[in-house]
């Protein structure tokens, strides 16, 4: 029963959503320098990966309110942050889709959804997309782990959270805590440095 349960609801999932088949041919890939980068938060202020100094590095989702796949992982954004902040790998969360294409993505519904669940990372809008087109981001949620150094931020992972969708307890492959892990136990490059992110299509802007 529980196994038909779960084809449901990934079914249901996959009703609304698009997979992503590849990442943007222009993003960032593993490996690459990432150029900082200012966006306001739900609080009104701006954030930058050069704003706090005593990191190690960023755990940064791309993700939304309305998607039925970034809803199932919200928490375990959520449980990444609790995790890894303290480690010196806080989760840093960007909306990226275009709000006249998904309304339930406006500012001030991402300001109720994060007060809703606790938010305990800032919530960013990157209204022109421009951010998100930069990583080379293609769904909600998806992922990017980058690893500080000196100065420079680079990419050491991208993509997927885990292995499954609908039931965090089952999957086989935690792709984001492995990687963080990993790289605060010293290594210079993880050993699954990318997973195919499943979810939502960004709502891009029309040209």
């Amino acid at each position: 029963m529980k196994k038909v349960k779960t084809a449901s609801f990934l079914a249901l999932l996959l009703a609304f959503c698009i997979q992503g088949t590849a990442f943007k041919a222009d993003g960032y890939k593993v490996g690459d320098e990432v150029q900082d980068f200012s966006l306001k938060g739900i609080d009104g202020k701006m954030v930058s990966l050069s704003g706090q100094k005593e990191v190690k590095g960023y755990i940064i989702a791309f993700t939304c309110n309305t998607c039925p796949v970034a809803k199932t992982y919200e928490d375990r954004i959520i449980a990444l942050n609790a995790k890894y902040a303290a480690k010196g790998y806080p989760v840093i969360a960007i909306q990226p889709n275009d709000v006249n294409a998904s309304p339930g993505d406006s500012f001030q519904a991402m300001q109720q959804r994060a007060k809703s669940k606790g938010y305990t990372f800032p919530y960013l809008s990157d209204e022109t997309q421009n951010i998100t087109k930069a990583f080379g981001a293609t769904n909600t949620p998806h992922m990017f782990v980058v690893r500080k150094e000196g100065e420079k931020f680079k990419v050491a992972y991208i993509g997927a959270i885990d292995n499954n969708q609908g039931d965090p307890q089952a999957a086989s492959q935690k792709y984001v805590e492995n990687a963080v892990n990993e790289l605060l136990a010293g290594k210079t490059a993880v050993t699954t440095p990318s997973a195919r992110a499943v979810g939502c299509g960004i709502k891009w802007k029309n040209a």
